[in-house]
């Protein structure tokens, strides 16, 4: 949700407010008055004067005026959505093809729904508030989508058998040398180490099943609503069961944001985890050949 605008921030606002101007686009016309006045100050210290008293005027009037409020608010938010939707492409692009056809399939439903709850004729801004809800739907399943994606690449990466035969070999190892010794204490730590890979190993295990079960519920509840909406139903209903849905995925996002170590939190899933960089080479990695010099540069 977009933090309240304070009026300081209006008073920002109006101050880098720029003005189209026919074929020069958007000037700061404010910024160049106050140079402009700053200039004939040099000659008139009476136009700093003058200068100061208007732009106080203008900066007041402006950011008091409900409409310039308005507009900026509008900005904010327009701003917000493109942002949001920057970065669910980023992440639709990270995205396995299987789940990319989930999360296409999921809303072109959405989109559907839209369209029979706008042939039933509902006003702006019920199909505004619907709209932003189902994108928050869409979101929460992104978030799913690429959380799943994350445990399933752990799971992959570690293989529980491997880790529960170290796990057993360790702990004989521990209990055949002297408890009191440098290498006991070497190998308790090893073996700790191990023991908590392997509950995470087990945590992911039991989250990626929540998350698969969350995943499903959408989808089913996205297509009962598209199913009721084209049967039966006015706009009012439409809205009331999707107050229901936002409702009950309340709990599943809290749930996420519980398991930050997981998944990361609200912020840091926006964030959707950029791409890290590759890492330095190492002495083990081979360099890549070098090319071959042409005919020319032999003879050369």
């Amino acid at each position: 949700m977009a933090a309240k605008l304070s009026y300081w921030d209006y008073v920002k606002a109006a101050f880098h407010r720029r003005v189209p101007v026919p074929l020069l686009g958007g000037m700061p016309v404010n910024k160049m008055a106050l140079a402009a006045l700053g200039v004939l100050g040099i000659a008139n210290p009476g136009f700093w004067l003058l200068g100061a008293a208007a732009e106080l005027s203008y900066l007041g009037l402006l950011s008091s005026s409900a409409r310039f409020q308005r507009l900026v608010q509008g900005e904010r938010l327009a701003e917000r959505a493109q942002d949001r939707d920057d970065r669910v492409q980023e992440a639709f692009q990270k995205l396995s093809r299987h789940s990319q056809t989930r999360y296409r399939d999921l809303v072109s439903e959405c989109r559907q729904i839209l369209g029979l709850a706008a042939d039933e004729g509902s006003g702006d801004v019920l199909r505004g508030l619907r709209t932003g809800k189902l994108n928050e739907l869409l979101w929460l399943f992104m978030r799913l989508l690429t959380s799943r994606e994350q445990i399933l690449n752990t799971q992959a990466r570690v293989k529980r058998a491997d880790l529960e035969e170290n796990v057993a070999s360790l702990r004989k190892r521990v209990e055949a040398v002297d408890s009191e010794s440098p290498l006991a204490r070497s190998l308790w730590a090893t073996l700790s180490i191990q023991v908590k890979r392997l509950e995470n190993l087990e945590s992911a295990a039991r989250n990626l099943a929540v998350v698969e079960a969350e995943l499903e519920r959408i989808e089913q509840q996205v297509r009962l609503l598209r199913e009721e909406s084209a049967v039966s139903g006015g706009p009012e209903a439409l809205s009331s069961r999707l107050d229901a849905i936002s409702s009950s995925l309340t709990e599943t996002s809290r749930w996420m944001d519980q398991h930050a170590d997981l998944f990361g939190s609200e912020e840091t899933s926006e964030a959707l985890l950029g791409s890290l960089p590759k890492l330095p080479s190492t002495p083990l990695e081979e360099p890549p050949p070098a090319p071959r010099p042409s005919r020319k540069q032999q003879m050369e």
